[in-house]
């Protein structure tokens, strides 16, 4: 089998094209062409229309759910709906594109760990059981961002960051009521 996985990017295009876009993707399954499918930027109605279509015989698990995902977008509804059900929540832009690394809260508490505004909010992404993206092409980035496991962020300081927010730095597809 091989081992890739392949996620729909985004809800466009009205449920029939939705639920055929998944039987694709699970027939590439079925023949061993991937080995998980998941959803990118499902709103929880595009979810539940998914996750009803699967439990009448539609087919496939959805493994994945990819999302911005950072402390000023709060889709804690999404994380919460996805995590229920034991699905991999995966952080797209956990940097939120370093629009908000100069954030003051972000600059204390990275100080009082000795780590930069990434660092934090890439430990926020795991301390919240996502799986952080962190995107970067500069070396010493890439290894700053992988330097995330020697501290964990307090309570309180978790606190700090649960902004309640709703910013995101790109498109977002889930509010699309189609």
């Amino acid at each position: 089998m091989a081992n890739y996985r392949i996620l729909i990017h985004a809800p466009y295009g009205g449920k029939t094209a939705r639920l055929g876009s998944w039987e694709a993707l699970v027939e590439a399954q079925k023949a061993g062409k991937v080995r998980s499918i998941g959803v990118s930027n499902y709103g929880i109605h595009h979810l539940e229309e998914l996750e009803a279509y699967i439990q009448n015989g539609g087919g496939g698990e959805i493994s994945v759910g990819q999302y911005e995902l950072h402390p000023w977008l709060d889709h804690s509804d999404i994380i919460a709906w996805l995590q229920r059900r034991n699905i991999i929540v995966e952080a797209y832009s956990p940097l939120a594109h370093g629009e908000r690394l100069d954030e003051p809260v972000l600059q204390r508490i990275g100080e009082k760990y000795n780590k930069s505004p990434a660092q934090v909010m890439i430990r926020w992404s795991l301390q919240m059981g996502l799986l952080p993206l962190p995107k970067s092409v500069t070396p010493h980035r890439i290894r700053e961002n992988a330097e995330v496991f020697d501290f964990e962020l307090s309570a309180d300081d978790m606190k700090l960051l649960d902004t309640g927010e709703y910013c995101p730095t790109d498109w977002d597809p889930t509010v699309d009521e189609d």
